[in-house]
């Protein structure tokens, strides 16, 4: 699926860039969709201008003339911008949560964010998460992710609003079980291939949704509760029969 993209840059960049070094320069070394695509008609023209010029080059220093890179070159700037990305792994910063018996949402996240359908937690029962772990997108409306999760959180509150039932805790062995799905699924995808943003040091991808839209809205039709841990009923009261 990534070879017709991979050919449509090509001749693009072949269309829009005449001299083939600065081609060269931006061919991404990685595979296409490995980190995010950039959607732009002039970004590509930009580069035909004699007033820009596209360095390579590692930063060594920032001087009080501009900035010198690894091969010696200083180069005079006015002003610097620096693009230093955002952490997309770090779901709880700067917040803590706990559940059930004093749980530690960050501890058991601590090799990377993960939850059933992205919603729910083992041991942190009525809980539930929007744009949480595996959830975003390569591709798609996360408009649309998210109207499905809500659609299942609204389904879930409207069985504890009944009344029978006390908690939803989602099981361990359930949790698991997706758990390792949509890694397997995701070791098939572009992401793991480099390091990106969807990744985390450990190299796991804790952001990405690896299937198609369709498929996730079913997953999350409605609440199952063979794959909750759900107390016994509550024991409702009734008036006492008039005499």
């Amino acid at each position: 699926m990534l070879a017709p993209a991979r050919l449509l840059n090509a001749a693009l960049l072949r269309r829009q860039v005449r001299d083939p070094e600065l081609r060269r320069k931006l061919t991404p070394a990685v595979e296409f969709g490995c980190k995010r695509v950039g959607f732009a008609n002039d970004y590509y023209p930009t580069f035909n201008r004699s007033t820009v010029d596209l360095v390579t080059e590692p930063i060594a220093e920032v001087t009080a003339a501009g900035v010198r890179t690894a091969d010696g070159a200083l180069h005079e700037v006015d002003t610097i911008i620096l693009g230093t990305g955002f952490a997309a792994t770090d779901f709880l910063a700067p917040i803590r949560v706990r559940g059930a018996g004093g749980r530690d949402l960050a501890e058991r996240w601590r090799d990377g964010a993960r939850a059933y359908l992205g919603i729910t937690v083992p041991g942190f029962p009525n809980m539930f998460l929007l744009y949480g772990p595996n959830t975003n997108l390569g591709s798609g409306s996360i408009v649309y992710m998210l109207e499905s999760q809500a659609r299942y959180v609204g389904s879930a509150v409207d069985l504890l609003a009944a009344g029978t039932l006390r908690q939803l805790d989602v099981r361990s062995d359930v949790e698991e079980a997706y758990d390792r799905e949509t890694q397997r699924r995701l070791r098939r995808t572009a992401w793991v291939t480099c390091q990106n943003w969807y990744r985390t040091a450990g190299g796991r991808v804790t952001t990405n949704w690896p299937g198609q839209l369709r498929e996730y809205r079913r997953r999350t039709d409605h609440v199952e509760l063979a794959d909750y841990r759900v107390p016994a009923p509550t024991a409702t009261a009734h008036p006492a029969p008039t005499p």
